[in-house]
């Protein structure tokens, strides 16, 4: 019975050592002879882990007494003998050996060898690194090495994703290269890559020994051929800020993407939103004094060891508003008010109402302040070019004109003249600035004037009105005659009736085509 000293296979199974589990062949052994004696070696052939042991038995047929020995580098040992056999015991076992048994029975010399395999797992074997990103529809080709293992012959080299075996080849030089080539898919992204060692000595009787290299992961990607979306501002004023999204779709995987948004050398604090195949960045970019000019603003978006970027001029401006300014912007009937338009250096204004002039860089007028100008708006605009964009600012400033009450025949009409029971609308009003109080009051009683929707017209509404308009800049009166035609009015009564309401009508008329009094 042989022993097993695995001195090298660390990380390998170990299996007991036998006759049988060394793979010794139960063959005839190999014999040569002189005269009538035979020698024989038990066993023939015997494969043995690197530093392991044997024992070989050596007899002969020899009718006398024998001289037996057993030739070999290898370090032995007798361990039995008997009449015309030993059994040496060959140990340290490193490399594959040829040891010879020989008999010496009397002047013949008969010998016998036998086949000494030594098998060794691999020193070493490694997965060469894969590339850090992989893009999706690319080959990769997956290298391993591995140096060691013995014998070739029955050392195989299998390459491996997952558990789905990708190739196998023999070990071949030395040291040995195994290889295999696959079309990278979104399916490999995080998939484990793997390189085993196979030693089959099975047919040998001993064991089937395998190991294999530490994974490697692959991470594969997508990134279209297309530039971002950019959408972004092509011009922004000093003092404001504008939103820029960039934004792009196809990516695998989206997560894993990187995006740099800049604004010439300052990058963006930007904020990324991932959807499953797309993403969306958002920056602000401020407008200030330092960065007023020309910009060149990028979006790049990076995923693996590519990119695509987009990019856009951006043009920070100032512009400042005109200055618009009234001598007074309260003025009594009749003052002289100047009105003012002034532009910052560099730009042109125009002023509303002013007579017509081209672009200056400052315009004013005199106007002699009437009650039509109460509440009169003036605008004052300045223009400036940007980036091919023409822009304009204005400010506007309203004049208020104080002046007496008015009461009218167009605010207030002198005759009403109404058929009793009849629907009819009385309107009576003053104007001025301050707005007037007006009061109308009946002659004999100091009854009011019944203004606004009379439904119906009463008898008791006729009479002769005093209406009064007054306010801190003065008073104005007006007589309102209201004549209340009865129902047994005679029929020329009636027709004057209807010609003065026909009157009436068409007066009503006339003055809602007029222009509202300011």
């Amino acid at each position: 019975v042989g022993t097993q000293t695995p001195n090298d296979l660390d990380g390998w199974p170990r299996a007991p050592f036998t006759l049988k589990g060394l793979g010794c062949k139960m063959g005839p052994p190999f014999i040569r002879t002189t005269s009538q004696a035979l020698l024989s070696v038990f066993p023939t052939e015997a494969t043995l882990p690197r530093g392991g042991s044997v024992l070989v038995n050596c007899s002969s047929t020899c009718e006398e007494e024998a001289f037996l020995g057993l030739e070999t580098p290898l370090t032995k040992e007798e361990r039995d003998r008997g009449h015309n056999w030993k059994v040496f015991k060959l140990s340290d076992v490193e490399e594959d050996s040829k040891p010879m048994c020989f008999s010496n029975c009397g002047p013949n010399q008969t010998l016998a060898s036998i086949s000494i395999t030594v098998y060794r797992l691999p020193e070493h074997m490694e997965l060469f690194p894969l590339p850090p990103w992989q893009p999706v529809g690319e080959n990769l080709t997956l290298k391993c090495q591995v140096k060691g293992g013995a014998p070739r012959a029955q050392l195989t080299l299998v390459l491996l994703r997952g558990e789905e075996e990708l190739s196998r080849q023999p070990a071949v030089g030395e040291p040995a290269e195994g290889n295999a080539t696959v079309l990278a898919g979104r399916g490999d992204y995080g998939a484990n890559f793997t390189c085993r060692a196979e030693l089959d000595l099975r047919p040998q009787g001993l064991g089937f020994f395998q190991n294999t290299s530490a994974p490697r992961q692959l991470r594969t990607f997508v990134l279209p051929m297309t530039s971002p979306q950019l959408e972004t501002p092509r011009i922004l004023e000093v003092g404001t800020s504008e939103k820029v999204v960039c934004s792009m779709g196809g990516l695998f995987p989206a997560s894993e993407a990187r995006v740099h948004l800049a604004l010439g050398d300052h990058r963006l604090n930007t904020t990324v939103t991932y959807n499953k195949d797309s993403l969306s960045a958002t920056a602000w970019v401020e407008g200030t004094a330092e960065n007023e000019g020309d910009h060149l603003l990028v979006c790049a978006i990076m995923l693996g060891n590519q990119s695509q970027e987009s990019w856009r001029n951006l043009t920070v401006y100032s512009f400042p508003a005109p200055n618009l300014t009234l001598s007074e912007q309260e003025v009594s009937e009749g003052t002289q008010v100047e009105v003012a338009c002034e532009a910052s250096v560099g730009l042109r204004v125009r002023l509303s109402d002013a007579p017509a002039e081209p672009w200056a860089p400052s315009v004013q007028f005199l106007l002699n302040a009437t009650a039509e100008d109460n509440g009169r708006h003036f605008s004052c605009s300045a223009a400036l070019e940007v980036a091919g964009h023409l822009l304009y600012k204005n400010q506007t400033k309203e004049l208020r004109v104080l002046y007496g009450p008015r009461l009218d025949e167009s605010d207030c009409l002198g005759n009403w003249t109404w058929p009793e029971e009849t629907n009819q609308k009385l309107s009576c009003q003053a104007w001025g600035n301050p707005v007037p109080q007006l009061t109308c009051l009946r002659e004999t009683d100091g009854a009011l004037l019944p203004t606004g929707d009379l439904r119906p017209v009463k008898k008791q509404y006729e009479g002769t009105y005093i209406c009064k308009a007054e306010s801190p800049r003065g008073a104005v009166t007006r007589k309102v005659f209201l004549t209340v035609l009865s129902e047994c009015a005679s029929v020329r009564g009636w027709a004057q009736v209807g010609t003065e309401i026909l009157a009436q009508e068409a007066a009503a008329m006339k003055l809602n085509t007029q222009a509202t009094p300011p």
